[in-house]
């Protein structure tokens, strides 16, 4: 008999370390992903590429609660270099994004348009931002 109330205290005591590890887990916040887009495009596009960008962006920020930040600048001096600053969530919204219907829209639309591109992956330090 007493083995089974042991066998049944273990059982309760692992049930609740396991509860615990869920809770402790849950806390714990997920680390955003952050990554640099630089894309040089061509200068014969650079109008009808930012038409392009702009429609994406703010589909993505309109409709994506998981595309927490997308900030497009142009290099000064050469406005034909294009970096783009993207903010999700997590991996998985990132990988939601790319399968939503504005992104292909702007990556098949823009193919012809981007001369190259690099994405940085980054390992995130501090992400600040006001509230309003």
């Amino acid at each position: 008999m007493k083995q089974k109330s042991l066998v049944v205290l273990y059982t309760v005591v692992v049930l609740y370390l396991l509860g615990m590890c869920d809770v402790l887990h849950a806390q714990q916040p997920e680390t955003p992903l952050v990554r640099l887009a630089e894309l040089e495009i061509h200068p014969e596009k650079l109008e009808q590429y930012k038409i392009a960008l702009k429609e994406e962006i703010e589909a993505s920020i309109r409709l994506e609660p998981g595309v927490l930040n997308l900030l497009a600048v142009a290099v000064k001096g050469n406005p034909a270099q294009i970096r783009i600053f993207e903010v999700y969530a997590n991996e998985a919204a990132y990988r939601a994004h790319l399968e939503t219907p504005h992104f292909k829209k702007y990556k098949e639309g823009t193919q012809e348009m981007i001369k190259s591109l690099q994405l940085v992956e980054t390992d995130p330090i501090l992400l600040g931002k006001k509230t309003q």
